[in-house]
C-alpha cells in the first residue's frame, strides 16, 4: 500500500479525540436506511484513526484496536442489507472512457499483498493494489489524446468514509488527494490515491460509475517526474475479526464495465 508519511499540521487536533469519539458511539440495529447523522459519526471516526495510523501518532497495537472497533462498528450498522439493489455485482472501470488492456500496469503483476501492515507505517515492500495508468506524457493531468481530465468513477456501490483534498506539493503523504470508500456488498474498503481533485464527501453514498475525482499525480512519489500519472486502486476485505485483509481486484476490472 502507498502509504502516508507524518504530517504537522491540520490533521493532529483530529487525532487527539479518536479514542473518546470511538468509545462515546454505540452501534445501532443493522438497517436498510442508516440515518445520515451516525454515518457521518462513523466516517468521523475513521478518518480520525487513519490520520493517527498515517501521522504515527497511533502505535501498531493501539492503531489496530482502535480500527478494529470502528469496523466492527460500521460493519453492525452499515450492514449486507444496506446493499442497494442490482448494485451487488456491478462493477464500473474506475477510469472512465479507458480500456482494461491499456491502463492496468503489467497487466495486472504489480499486485505484491506479501507484507502488508496498515498499522505500521514503516513496513515497506508490499504493492496491494492496481495502477491504473493514462496516457499523459507531459504531465499535465490530461488524457494525451482528448486534452481532457480523466474521471474516477466508483468502482462499486458505498459510503465515503474519508477524504483529502488538500495535498501539495510540500507534504510527504504518499497517499496525495485519496478516497476510502465502503462497500457494504463486499464488507470491504476501497482506497482510491493521487487523484487531482476530488468530488465526494465523507458520508455521502456513491453508486458504481458516479463520478469521485479526476486522475492526478498527488502523493509523495506520484507527483516526482519518474512517475507516470495513475490511478491507485487498492481493496481490503474487512475478516470478522475487524481486521483489514487485501485482496486482488483484477478480475473484476478486467470484467467491468467501461463507461463513456
Amino acid at each position: 500500500m502507498e502509504r502516508s508519511r507524518t504530517d504537522s499540521g491540520k490533521r493532529g487536533m483530529r487525532v487527539v479525540v479518536w479514542m473518546v469519539s470511538i468509545l462515546a458511539w454505540q452501534a445501532a440495529p443493522a438497517q436498510n436506511q442508516v440515518p445520515q447523522e451516525q454515518i457521518l459519526q462513523l466516517s468521523q471516526q475513521f478518518q480520525q484513526v487513519y490520520d493517527g495510523i498515517s501521522q504515527q501518532i497511533l502505535t501498531p497495537d493501539s492503531a489496530t484496536r482502535a480500527f478494529q472497533q470502528v469496523m466492527l462498528g460500521l460493519r453492525a450498522a452499515v450492514s449486507r442489507d444496506s446493499c442497494r439493489v442490482g448494485e451487488a455485482d456491478r462493477f464500473v472501470y474506475p477510469l472512465r472512457g479507458q480500456l482494461q488492456r491499456y491502463t492496468i500496469g503489467s497487466r495486472g503483476r504489480g499486485y505484491r499483498a506479501n507484507g502488508f501492515d496498515l498499522f505500521d507505517t514503516e513496513v515497506r515492500g508490499s504493492h496491494p493494489a492496481h495502477d491504473l495508468f493514462i496516457r499523459d506524457g507531459d504531465q499535465d493531468n490530461l488524457e494525451d489524446r482528448l486534452g481532457e481530465p480523466v474521471d474516477v468513477l466508483a468502482f462499486t456501490s458505498g459510503v465515503v468514509l474519508a477524504v483529502e483534498t488538500e495535498w501539495g506539493p510540500a507534504s510527504q503523504m504518499r497517499g496525495g488527494n485519496y478516497i476510502w470508500i465502503y462497500d457494504p456488498c463486499r464488507e470491504g474498503l476501497f482506497y482510491y490515491a493521487h487523484n487531482k481533485c476530488v468530488t465526494v464527501a465523507p458520508g455521502q453514498w456513491v453508486k458504481a460509475g458516479e463520478k469521485i475525482a479526476e486522475v492526478g499525480r498527488t502523493g509523495y512519489n506520484a507527483f516526482k517526474e519518474r512517475s507516470p500519472t495513475h490511478l491507485h486502486l487498492m481493496f481490503l476485505r474487512i475478516t470478522p475479526e475487524g481486521l483489514p485483509k487485501p485482496e486482488n481486484t483484477y478480475i473484476w476490472l478486467t470484467g467491468a464495465e467501461v463507461k463513456q
